[in-house]
């Protein structure tokens, strides 16, 4: 009996970042999921699959067993805690920085600055450990909007470049975290299917090694 593999991948950056790794593997896409409308890909490997889903769900599809292996971004799995999962690869791609954001010469609400992110527990977190009092509003996109209409002080989001920043008067000014994307397991499915979990996790340190 053969067993079935379930990979979880997010569209654009990490899937694009991430072919070379799989292919190292020898696992390749038979569906592209920029053209294609199928939520589940065939691979050149007939008992490996792909699913694409929103980054943000990654963690969840592999800590509830719906996929056996997934790439998602450090920032997600901050957020997301980790429970059920392993971590066991820094895949090296798509980097960037979480931090917090705002105007420089913006002067705060005197009590609790107001803090726009969609990473609210990861933002919570990090002011709390530092014995700081702020009020965290969930946005769920276009976070440089927030101080520049009143809505928030202060922004926590993942910053590449920081032209995006730049262009609307902002800028970085703590540095919550480094990120990049990293494999992760499914801790039932690392017992059921090591040899060939582990086989790719090799092919693929081979790649990032070099």
């Amino acid at each position: 009996m053969t067993m079935h593999l379930t990979i979880a991948l997010s569209k654009g950056r990490i899937f694009q970042e991430t072919l070379p790794l799989l292919a190292a593997a020898g696992i390749v896409p038979v569906d592209d999921p920029e053209t294609s409308r199928k939520l589940i890909l065939d691979t050149n490997q007939s008992d490996v699959k792909l699913v694409i889903i929103r980054a943000t769900d990654v963690p969840i599809y592999v800590q509830h067993g719906a996929a056996d292996v997934g790439v998602a971004g450090k920032d997600v799995l901050l957020e997301h805690g980790g429970e059920g999962l392993y971590e066991p690869l820094d895949l090296r791609i798509a980097r960037c920085r979480l931090m917090v954001a705002g105007d420089p010469n913006h002067q705060p609400r005197l009590s609790r600055p107001r803090i726009a992110t969609k990473y609210i527990n990861t933002t919570r977190r990090w002011f709390a450990d530092q014995g700081r009092q702020v009020e965290v509003i969930k946005l769920y996109g276009s976070m440089e909007l927030a101080p520049l209409v009143g809505l928030a002080d202060y922004i926590v989001d993942v910053v590449d470049t920081g032209n995006t920043l730049k262009a609307n008067g902002l800028a970085p000014l703590e540095h919550i975290a480094n990120i990049s994307s990293r494999l992760i397991i499914n801790k039932a499915a690392m017992k059921m299917k090591h040899a060939r979990i582990k086989a790719i996790m090799e092919q693929m340190a081979t790649v990032i090694g070099a």
